[in-house]
């Protein structure tokens, strides 16, 4: 927190809603093998409903700068443990 001070979490939850993140992405990460297997990149643009690609992609990059965050922080924790 910027203010220094650290606010209380149910850690029990959190866990829980990491595991449930989990599942979510993997069955995001299946349904998108399943039409990267099935359509070229070209089908896809040409003949996907370009509001519906658009809102995946953003929905895909926000992901992406989130978990990138997490990682960012993991790195960091365990180059201090060095």
């Amino acid at each position: 927190m910027a203010s220094g001070t650290r606010r209380q979490i149910d850690v029990g939850r959190l866990r829980a809603d990491l595991a449930a993140t989990g599942v979510e992405l993997l069955s995001a990460h299946c349904a998108t093998d399943r039409v990267r297997l099935q359509y070229s990149a070209e089908e896809i643009v040409a003949f996907g409903e370009r509001l519906s690609l658009k809102r995946a992609i953003s929905s895909a990059e926000a992901v992406h700068r989130f978990f990138s965050q997490i990682e960012a922080q993991i790195n960091q924790a365990e180059d201090a443990n060095r």
